[in-house]
């Protein structure tokens, strides 16, 4: 089958939802196309037992006025809601406050975009998901996406929004040439792997306020209730977060030796008798961008208009990848 738009999204995380809410807003016809099963991307939340756990990211935070009138608007549509202003590290001294507000989204991070999803096809844009892109090439001076389950993906207009790294990996199959300058600047993009725990518990496993504990050296370096953050009140989740350092050099191993980490970690907070109902782990390849492309975006030389972003691109935070897919979006409606 072939879809046709004026404009294609690959992925449908927080940029690419965004910027299809402004194009779309604006009038344009926009199709985004995931690999996965839900939008959202690391916004994403997890059934384990009878509980929740966001096992993507854990929150964001609020530092420029654009931003913050977002949130504003997410706020009173009862989307999201302030979590902390900083964690224990795991001393007796309480939580470290730095001012900023954490936000967490009501339901899990992943019922935020899911929000956001719903808005856009009740606006009129498609969205594809479970779609795994083989390659991308030009065609009739627009773009043409080809995915593995044949169908055709058209639109005039290209934003790619996946992990740089997948994103050249497609035009590369679709023999799609950037000018030198842009390539070799998007090569410089790194991104840092997380290995994730989620682990159901029945007993006495607590966690200081505010129900999370950061400790950014310490091989597993968060853990969160997500009972005590709100989100899954039926059931007590721990959620834990390898640093980047641990994740790499433990990535391969299997799920079981990563699994019996996190269960180490969990005795930590043990001040009694208490039941591991289950430990699932989860994998994220491009979880922390750490080296990134200066600007917001990118837009393709010499080619029919074609733009990267995405949380590489400026700010590695939510905040950033928002900020990448509006002005993405702000571009292409002043075109």
């Amino acid at each position: 089958m072939n879809h046709q738009s004026d404009i294609l999204i690959v992925g449908a995380g927080i940029t690419g939802l965004m910027a299809a809410q402004a194009l779309t807003q604006a009038g344009r016809q926009v199709a985004l196309v995931d690999k996965g099963r839900s939008v959202g991307g690391r916004l994403a939340t997890r059934r384990i037992g009878p509980g929740l756990a966001d096992h993507g990211a854990q929150f964001f935070t609020v530092r420029t006025p654009a931003f913050a009138s977002q949130v504003q608007q997410w706020e009173a549509a009862r989307l999201v809601f302030r979590w902390a202003t900083g964690w224990s590290d795991g001393s007796i001294a309480g939580p470290v406050v730095d001012g900023h507000p954490r936000y967490a989204a009501r339901g899990g991070m992943n019922h935020l975009a899911k929000t956001l999803a719903a808005e856009l096809t009740a606006a009129g844009a498609s969205i594809h998901l479970d779609v795994k892109l083989t390659a991308i090439s030009a065609h009739e001076g627009g773009w043409r996406a080809d995915a593995e389950q044949g169908d055709v993906y058209t639109a005039a207009t290209l934003i790619l929004t996946a992990p740089v790294p997948q994103a050249l990996a497609l035009l590369d199959a679709g023999a799609v040439v950037l000018q030198p300058g842009q390539r070799a600047a998007l090569e410089t993009v790194r991104y840092a792997p997380c290995l994730c725990g989620m682990a159901w518990v029945e007993g006495a496993v607590q966690l200081p306020e505010p129900g999370a504990v950061q400790k950014q050296d310490a091989p597993i370096a968060w853990v969160a209730d997500n009972r005590r953050k709100g989100i899954s009140p039926a059931a007590q989740v721990i959620t834990f977060h390898g640093n980047p350092v641990w994740s790499a050099a433990h990535y391969n191993d299997s799920d079981e030796q990563v699994g019996m980490s996190f269960t180490e970690e969990l005795k930590r907070w043990a001040f009694g008798p208490y039941e591991l109902r289950e430990m699932q782990v989860k994998r994220w390849r491009y979880a922390l961008p750490t080296t990134l492309y200066p600007q917001p975006f990118l837009r393709g030389a010499d080619l029919p208009p074609l733009y990267f972003g995405g949380d590489a691109f400026a700010t590695p935070r939510i905040e950033g990848a928002v900020s990448s897919g509006l002005a993405i979006a702000a571009d292409i409606n002043g075109a």
